[in-house]
């Protein structure tokens, strides 16, 4: 159960997921104080979001540390030093460990372009279409020791006809993700997801 409303993103690249965030909460349809923003890539796109909303933005190459323990250490630091009581990882290409989790395990939310368990790991929409699926997708779920396979919390269909190409499923995908993302994290701040037997209960 998160202890307040403040969340902290991870991110590697442009940051749409993270955008759609900022504009869920601009409309009024999620209630979340974002309080920091930290980024393993210093020239990520994210920047210019976080700077437009006033968000503070923190670079924490995982290049400069000797190790992942230490890298995800300072992950958590600064998490901490910002009061994060809930972590969103909005494109953020790396994999956490247990140095990580154990500090933010349970209260970590990870987007992915599929319909888990249904193509985990890179490349999600050249997998779909490569296995000739009729339909994809994208998911929500909270993140644990694997690659994409902690429990699902939420998940959109699209449709993939014959013709289609990685680029146009990756499009239609992504309006979904910016749909789905900010409902889930507005869920989990409410303290309606709770997990058992590793299967996502939504209360009412």
């Amino acid at each position: 159960m998160p202890t307040n409303r403040n969340v902290g993103v991870l991110v590697s690249g442009r940051g749409s997921n993270f955008r759609s965030l900022l504009d869920a909460k601009a409309r009024g349809d999620l209630d979340a104080n974002f309080t920091v923003v930290i980024s393993n890539n210093p020239s990520a796109g994210a920047k210019a979001h976080a700077e437009e909303f006033g968000i503070p933005w923190v670079v924490i190459d995982h290049r400069t540390f000797a190790s992942r323990q230490a890298f995800e250490e300072e992950l958590v630091a600064q998490l901490r030093a910002h009061d994060v009581s809930v972590v969103v990882l909005a494109g953020f290409m790396r994999v956490l460990s247990s140095t990580f989790l154990d500090a933010y395990g349970g209260l970590t939310l990870n987007i992915h372009p599929s319909l888990l368990p249904a193509f985990p790991g890179l490349n999600a929409q050249k997998q779909a279409i490569e296995a000739g699926v009729r339909v994809s997708g994208c998911t929500v779920h909270l993140v644990d020791s694997g690659v994409d396979t902690g429990p699902i919390i939420d998940q959109a269909v699209v449709a993939v006809p014959n013709d289609d190409t990685v680029e146009a499923l990756s499009a239609r995908i992504l309006v979904q993700e910016h749909r789905l993302l900010p409902r889930a994290l507005g869920w989990v701040l409410d303290g309606r997801v709770t997990i058992q037997d590793q299967v996502v209960a939504l209360d009412a």
